[in-house]
């Protein structure tokens, strides 16, 4: 299992062809607390890129941005109810969908762990 991270938070954890996404520790404390989230359907077809959920705290809405392409397999539903798991585990429990991952070479465009806390210290 390997994680991966974009220059817009979200991170993705790979395990054979699917991939577990969502939005980093950092994305949350930006955000604040997280009161809405809206997840894409199961059956989505998503390029690298395009928008596959929102995100909206006390602060702000957002998008989250698929960071690779393929189909989504599930949806967190829990998230519907408890929006908070977002900030509680937000690279745990508060993950926002799984993908089947159409082309693996889009991950070596991705951060690895260590890149992405370089990026965010940067910032």
């Amino acid at each position: 299992m390997t994680t991966y991270y974009t220059d817009q938070h979200e991170w993705i954890r790979v395990e054979g062809d699917e991939g577990t996404v969502g939005i980093t520790g950092h994305a949350t404390e930006q955000l604040g607390d997280v009161v809405f989230v809206e997840t894409p359907s199961a059956g989505k077809v998503l390029k690298k890129g395009d928008e596959a959920a929102v995100v909206e705290s006390v602060k702000a809405a957002s998008e989250v941005y698929a960071p690779v392409g393929g189909t989504v397999t599930a949806a967190n539903e829990d998230l519907s109810g408890d929006p908070a798991k977002v900030n509680a585990a937000p690279e745990g429990d508060g993950w926002f969908f799984k993908i089947k991952i159409a082309d693996k070479a889009e991950l070596s465009q991705l951060m690895t762990e260590d890149k992405y806390k370089e990026f965010v210290a940067g910032l």
